[in-house]
């Protein structure tokens, strides 16, 4: 009788342990449109929470409204966060730290913030969902301004209405905000009537020294002369600082977005770093609708996925006025900077905006890349132990120590300078149904060696190119090469209006490689691998460069239909429509052009 009474007593505490809580944040003091600061008040109502019902299977249901931001009384935190500034600590709005099964459910919520904040972390979580609300700061870092005139003796625009700024005793034009303050150096021109990057005008140098301010409000500068800049011309001034992303997700398993807006961020829109299996559904790093008068968005990419693995799925987003691409999927190479015996390397994080965080564990893969001519050297190897070499703990790591499970080739040992690349954290990539419009830089890239599809995208004036596979061990340090990649059923409009970097075709495959001519193997592609599959999309393009490739093995091009248009006229200098170099086992067949007096190949 007793052991059937303790029976029971293990299946009842088993039912209360797993029972689910559904949380009304106003019962917390969590309320909108109060204009108050509720950065303290949200992270107090999470630990009594977490108190109260534990970290696992709760949902938190905020009403539809305007939560206010604030960095002063915000919850400090030090977080390494990939592809950043790694300045510490960040001012936290809504910190979720070690929770199970948590929902957010924002039911329309706007989370307003100020200052320089990042606004919401998720970080050792395990099958969360987040839904249904918005991201905004009150006073971007991005300053909009209207051009007014422009002469030969200078520029006078003016600021947008919500844009704070002053002259200072320099005679520098200054934006500022809560704690900060910006002279800035470049901008970004958008045409007023259809918020397209104004043609052939990429990144805009802005001299706003010996500035002044005049009496209707506006600013007259000297030394910035630009005739390409109309009047009318939106201008997006902005630094090249990108201290958070407007959603952080590190180290966490089966994460879902859904349905969440990101409008502005001094950063990404989302950076995730090291987590397993992350969904997106209807994400956006975009305006506020047809009628907003912002034509900019974030300071950086929409999204961002460094060293994640698992799958990666982005469907029915809308991504627009970003001030680099959509989505970026990458890992990171470590350079090997030492070893001891034939078995234990030291690699170090190399680029200043990566640093700081895990980049593998005990049992994960690494392969060996010479940086010079990106070839895979030696044979691959299992981790057997892995520990920061040069701090105490991972957060700040630059360096780590790295024992393998077997001894290490000669190749790598005596190779100066090699990249250490870890396959295990390389996700499969979904990448459906978005449209990408209206931004700096390039629309997508992918780097990673797992399947990668690419469909059913509307990429509508990128600006620079719509889709980038790259590859870089020498200067922003990111794996790898993509093995199995099809682009298929996308649109592509008006690409390449502007020059940035890789940007050498609508779909450029551009590895950087400093020494291609001593190159003997390939880095994309491989015969054992599908390669890279472009089949079934449309083009409308007005200019010559369609598709760039650079060290490939196996790529196919077919049934895809090119229409050519005069919508702007033709600069770009790179006058091939198919350019390859280095590439092998290319098939170009059955596609369609409207004039096709103008295809043209080259192949080195």
């Amino acid at each position: 009788m007793e052991r059937f009474f303790f029976t029971i007593i293990c299946a009842l505490g088993i039912a209360f342990s797993s029972m689910a809580y559904t949380i009304d944040m106003k019962d917390y003091g969590v309320r909108p449109d109060t204009g108050k600061d509720m950065a303290p008040k949200i992270n107090l109502a999470l630990n009594k929470i977490a108190e109260k019902y534990g970290k696992t299977d709760i949902t938190l249901k905020f009403a539809p409204g305007v939560y206010n931001f604030y960095p002063e009384k915000a919850l400090k935190k030090e977080y390494y966060i990939s592809n950043h500034d790694q300045t510490n600590p960040k001012s936290l709005g809504i910190d979720l730290d070690g929770w199970i099964n948590l929902t957010i459910e924002g039911n329309g919520a706007e989370f307003i913030f100020d200052g320089r904040m990042l606004p919401v972390a998720l970080v050792n979580c395990n099958g969360c969902t987040m839904s249904d609300f918005s991201i905004d700061f009150s006073n971007p870092h991005i300053s909009q301004i209207t051009i007014e005139s422009n002469t030969s003796d200078g520029i006078v625009f003016r600021p947008e209405t919500w844009v704070k700024c002053k002259v200072d005793n320099k005679g520098r034009f200054i934006a500022y905000g809560r704690g900060w303050d910006i002279n800035p150096p470049i901008g970004i021109a958008f045409d007023p009537h259809t918020k397209h990057l104004v043609f052939n005008t990429s990144d805009i140098r802005c001299p706003l020294d010996s500035v002044k301010a005049l009496k209707d409000g506006t600013y007259f500068a000297p030394k910035w002369k630009d005739n390409r800049l109309a009047v009318g011309t939106k201008v997006a001034l902005r630094s090249w600082e990108r201290p958070a992303p407007g959603i952080f997700v590190s180290l966490c398993k089966d994460t879902k977005i859904n349905n969440v807006k990101v409008h502005y961020a001094e950063g990404m829109g989302l950076l995730a770093q090291m987590s397993e299996n992350i969904s997106l559904d209807g994400f956006g790093v975009c305006l506020r609708g047809d009628s907003d008068p912002r034509f900019f968005s974030t300071q950086a990419d929409a999204t961002h996925f460094s060293g994640c693995k698992g799958v990666v799925d982005s469907r029915n987003g809308l991504y627009e006025g970003m001030m680099d691409d959509a989505i970026n999927v990458h890992g990171t190479y470590l350079k090997i900077v030492a070893s001891e015996g034939d078995d234990t390397l030291k690699g170090r994080y190399m680029h200043g905006q990566s640093y700081g965080f895990l980049w593998g564990e005990k049992g994960d893969t690494v392969q060996f890349i010479a940086p010079k001519t990106m070839e895979i050297i030696g044979e691959s190897n299992v981790i057997a132990s892995i520990a920061p070499a040069d701090t105490p703990t991972i957060d700040g790591v630059r360096e780590f120590k790295i024992t393998f499970e077997r001894p290490l080739s000669k190749e790598v040992l005596n190779t100066e300078g090699i990249g250490m690349e870890n396959l295990t954290w390389s996700p499969e990539v979904i990448f459906s149904g978005n449209t990408i419009r209206n931004n700096r830089a390039r629309g997508s890239l992918f780097s990673t060696p797992r399947p990668t599809l690419i469909t059913n995208n509307i990429f509508d004036h990128t600006s620079g190119t719509a889709i980038l596979l790259c590859g870089d061990c020498n200067g922003w340090y990111e794996t790898g090469a993509c093995r199995d990649v099809r682009i298929e059923g996308n649109t592509f409009i008006n690409a390449l209006t502007n020059r940035f970097q890789f940007t050498e075709g609508v779909i450029s495959i551009y590895p950087e490689i400093p020494d291609l001519d001593n190159q003997k193997k390939y880095f994309h592609g491989g015969k054992e691998y599908p390669g890279i599959v472009i089949k079934r999309n449309k083009f409308r393009m007005f200019d010559m460069p369609l598709l760039f490739a650079k060290s490939v093995d196996g790529l196919q091009f077919y049934e895809n239909e090119i229409i050519y248009n005069t919508d702007y006229p033709e600069f770009h200098p790179n006058r091939f429509t198919f350019k390859f170099l280095r590439t092998r086992n290319v098939q170009i067949e059955n596609n369609t052009f409207s004039d096709p007096e103008k295809v043209s190949l080259d192949i080195e």
